[in-house]
This record gives structure tokens, C-alpha cells and sequence, in this order.
């Protein structure tokens, strides 16, 4: 990975109320992370930011971070994280991770694919992107930006393991090797579509059943409950679900609802003449 140069500076801006004035006059707050130093609080131009990550594939960036009157020239740093803003998308804060030009270091790498696998081309297959980032250890000056795969010979039932992946050169990718990378499944068939949708609606009627069950066991108990001021026909309507229920059928249930429900509409028909 190629570094690229940024100039930095102290902050001393720490607290809420003033990162958000330093925000205000086109500067992101920092901070750098090292083993051999405490980390120290620094701010960096909003608009280099941005012209740093339009020009870069990934967040993977390695820089020279030239830090005003520092004791040294220049600091090599690894971008560990960027906090944005959730709707303008605004880099809001900055964690850099200095590192060492002849140390390992260990970070997460965007995969790509290339090419289009047979079993989608030919057969209608759907290519599934099992693992979106590998993680990866070299040395600064070799990590790569992004690992690309190469998918044109995956056929139906095939998959591309993190073992089968050839590193770039001074990489070594971490990760159990039978874990699979990209795959490519068989496409869903008409008949498995119906079949599960058949499946689907037989559930249903099982579930609403269980529900009625339920609320007939509760009704026996419930209904005496009912308020004193109930309509005519909603105590009808409650005797005849208490009476179904004692009897231990729903169809009597039904019948002892729907006369219930008669008798109730008969007698404010009565009261209304």
C-alpha cells in the first residue's frame, strides 16, 4: 500500500462545545495512537480529508502524517477508523494508528470479484457474497487495498474458500482455510416457490386455531367478568361463547355466538320500534 502525505496539527480543543467550533472552521478533530508514544489529540483539514478518501479505494489508507512542530518530520499511520454522520455522511472524527515501516500489521480488507461465474451465466444461479472483508497481515508498504477473486469458473454448488485465495505477494490472509468466501447457489424453482408458499398458508390456519383455542379456555372464565352496563347484546353474545364452551366444541361455540348475536340484534330492533 503506497502512503500518502497529510499535514496534521496539535488540537487543543478537547471538550464537546469546542470540536464542534472546530468543525465549524473546516477542520476534523484526530487523534493518533502509537506504542511507544500516548496518544495525542490533533485536527486535520476537512478538505485534504475529503480529497484523501475521493482518491482512495477504500478506507485502508496508510499516510505520511506530517504533524506541525513535531519533533519528527513525519509520523507513518494507519487510518484505524472513521466516525461520519449518519445523513450528510460528514467525516466527523479521525483514529490513526501509527505503525512501524519493518512491523507487521494486521487489518481488513475489502474482497472483489471478478469475472461472471458460469453457474449464474449458464444455469441461473445466484452468486452469494458469504465474506465482504478478509483479514490480512504484512508489513505496511505490502497491505493491500482490496483482494480480488476471480469467479468465472464457479458453477452451481461451488464455493471459493478463504484457502483457495492466493495472497498478493508479502501477505499472509488469516482465517480458518475451509471458511467459504463466494458461493454460487442453485436458483429457487417454480415448484419449490409454490411449495413453500403452500407451506406457508397451511401454517397459518394451525396458528389461528391454536388462538381461538386459547381464547375459548379464557372466555369461560372472562365472560362472568363482563361489565354490568354491556349492551343486551353483547351479554348474549358472551353467554352464548360461555355455553359453546362449557359444551367443548367450537361449532357450538359458533352457534352459541351467532344465536346469541340474533337474539341481541332482534331486541334492539324491539326497543327501536
Amino acid at each position: 500500500m503506497k502512503s500518502v502525505s497529510l499535514n496534521a496539527f496539535p488540537r487543543t480543543q478537547v471538550r464537546r462545545g469546542g470540536v464542534k467550533k472546530l468543525r465549524a472552521t473546516g477542520r476534523v478533530p484526530a487523534v493518533i495512537y502509537g506504542r511507544s508514544q500516548q496518544p495525542q489529540n490533533l485536527e486535520v483539514s476537512t478538505k485534504d480529508l475529503d480529497n484523501l478518501i475521493h482518491h482512495s479505494v477504500s478506507e485502508n489508507l496508510l499516510v505520511d502524517l506530517a504533524i506541525k512542530d513535531d519533533t519528527r518530520p513525519k509520523r507513518l499511520a494507519l487510518v484505524q477508523e472513521m466516525q461520519h454522520h449518519a445523513l450528510s455522511g460528514q467525516v466527523l472524527h479521525v483514529d490513526f494508528h501509527e505503525v512501524a515501516e519493518d512491523e507487521k500489521v494486521t487489518i481488513m480488507v475489502p474482497v472483489e470479484t471478478v469475472g461472471e461465474a458460469v453457474g449464474v451465466k449458464t444455469s441461473g444461479g445466484v452468486l452469494e457474497h458469504v465474506l465482504f472483508k478478509l483479514k490480512v497481515r504484512a508489513l505496511p508498504k505490502d497491505l493491500p487495498e482490496f483482494i480480488q477473486v476471480d469467479v468465472s469458473n464457479l458453477e452451481i454448488g461451488q464455493a471459493i474458500h478463504i484457502g483457495d485465495i492466493q495472497p498478493p505477494p508479502g501477505t499472509e490472509i488469516l482465517g480458518e482455510k475451509h471458511i467459504s468466501v463466494i458461493a454460487v447457489a442453485a436458483p429457487i424453482t417454480e415448484a419449490q416457490e409454490a411449495a413453500e408458499a403452500e407451506a406457508a398458508a397451511a401454517a397459518v390456519p394451525g396458528e389461528v386455531e391454536m388462538i381461538k383455542e386459547k381464547k375459548d379456555e379464557e372466555g369461560t372464565a372472562a365472560a362472568p367478568a363482563a361489565k354490568a352496563g354491556a349492551k343486551p347484546g353483547e351479554k348474549a353474545v358472551e353467554k352464548g361463547a360461555v355455553k359453546a364452551a362449557d359444551k367443548g366444541t367450537e361449532k357450538a361455540a359458533d352457534q352459541g355466538a351467532e344465536k346469541a348475536a340474533d337474539k341481541g340484534a332482534e331486541k334492539k330492533a324491539e326497543k327501536k320500534k
